[in-house]
C-alpha cells in the first residue's frame, strides 16, 4: 500500500465491508468528502445517511439504527464528534452499551491550516474516560483497514481516531491487529518507546538513530488506548526501567497518561511524555506543526537519553 491518510483507508474499507455485509450502515454530518464516507454513499446510497451539521442528532440516529440490528459507522471531524456530541455519546451510546462505531477524522494538529478550532488534541482523553468505550488509534493505512474490519465483528461502542494527512506505511498486509494488544516492533533493554498514530513512525526512526549510538530501545505500537495492554507495559517497565510515550495529542489524559496509570500502580519507573503540552494548536502546515510541537524523532531521542540518565 502506498502512503495514504488513515481516513482514506477508512473510506476504502467501508466499501469492502458494504459488499460483504448488508447490516453495515454509514452516517455523516455533511462532511462525507472529507471523511471519505462519500465512497460508501456512492455505492450504497440506501445505506448512507447525511444527517447534516447536527452532530448530536447524528449520534442519536446511529443509536436507533443499532437497536434494529444494524452496525452504524458514524463519521465527522474529531473535534465535533467528541465535543459537540459528548453527552449523546455518554448517555445514548455508552450507558446502554450500544454497538455504534464512531470513526472520527481530522484528529490532532496535522489538520494543519484549519488551526486550533479544528485541531482535536483532547479527544482520546474525552473518549477513554467514558465507561464501555473502546478507543483505537491506527498508525498507518494498513492498520486502519485491519482495525475497521476488526471492529465490525466486535460488539460495543468504539471510537477510532483517524487523520487528515498521508502517513508512511509501516505494516504489510500480513499484519494482525487485535483489540487490546500492543505490538513490539523492535526490542531493546535500555528504554521503551510506546507510541500511537503518526508517532509510531517517528519512534521507529528514533530507535534506528539510537542504535547507531549504541542505545537499544524497545519500540511498541499501542493502537488500543482503551483497554490498554497492561501486561506489555508492565513487562516493558521491568525489562527496560524507563518508558517514553509519544502521541499527537495532549500529554494530559491520552496515551502517556494511560501508560503512567499502569506503571504507577504496578511497577513504578520513569515515564517521559511527548505530545502537545497543555496548549492549543495553531495554523500551519502539518510538517511545520509537527516540528513546532516537538512531535519528532529528534525529540524522542532527547527524551530517551534523559530517561536513561535518570534511571542511572
Amino acid at each position: 500500500m502506498n502512503n495514504i491518510a488513515t481516513r482514506e483507508a477508512y473510506g476504502q474499507v467501508l466499501v469492502e465491508l458494504g459488499d460483504l455485509r448488508d447490516d453495515i450502515v454509514v452516517l455523516d454530518a455533511d462532511l462525507s468528502k472529507s471523511t471519505k464516507t462519500c465512497e460508501f454513499a456512492k455505492k450504497f446510497p440506501k445505506r448512507f445517511f447525511n444527517m447534516g451539521i447536527a452532530e448530536q442528532n447524528l449520534i442519536g440516529a446511529a443509536c436507533g439504527l443499532s437497536t434494529t440490528g444494524k452496525i452504524p459507522f458514524v463519521s465527522t471531524f474529531a473535534v465535533f464528534a467528541t465535543g459537540r456530541a459528548f453527552e449523546i455519546i455518554r448517555n445514548s451510546v455508552c450507558y446502554p452499551n450500544l454497538n455504534v462505531k464512531i470513526c472520527a477524522t481530522h484528529a490532532g494538529i496535522t489538520v494543519g491550516e484549519d488551526g486550533a478550532s479544528h485541531q482535536s488534541i483532547e479527544d482520546i482523553s474525552i473518549m477513554r474516560s467514558i465507561p464501555n468505550m473502546t478507543v483505537l488509534v491506527p498508525a498507518d493505512g494498513v492498520e486502519a483497514r485491519k482495525m475497521i474490519f476488526e471492529i465490525s465483528n466486535y460488539t460495543g461502542p468504539v471510537y477510532v481516531r483517524l487523520g487528515r494527512s498521508s502517513v508512511p506505511t509501516i505494516f504489510n498486509n500480513d499484519y494482525d491487529f487485535k483489540i487490546g494488544k500492543g505490538v513490539i516492533l523492535k526490542d531493546g533493554t535500555d528504554a521503551t518507546i510506546i507510541a500511537c498514530g503518526i508517532m509510531v513512525n517517528e519512534a521507529i526512526k528514533a530507535s534506528e538513530q539510537l542504535e547507531e549510538e549504541g542505545i537499544e530501545v524497545r519500540v511498541i505500537n499501542m493502537p488500543t488506548i482503551k483497554p490498554i495492554d497492561r501486561e506489555l507495559i508492565i513487562d516493558s517497565a521491568k525489562k527496560t526501567g524507563a518508558i517514553i510515550t509519544a502521541e499527537e495529542h495532549s500529554t494530559i489524559g491520552g496515551l502517556g497518561s494511560a501508560v503512567s496509570e499502569v506503571v504507577t500502580e504496578e511497577y513504578p519507573v520513569i515515564v517521559k511524555k511527548i505530545g502537545v503540552t497543555d496548549v492549543f494548536g495553531q495554523s500551519g502546515t502539518p510538517s511545520e506543526l509537527i516540528s513546532a510541537y516537538g512531535l519528532t524523532s529528534d525529540n524522542i531521542i532527547k527524551k530517551v537519553k534523559e530517561a536513561i540518565e535518570y534511571k542511572s
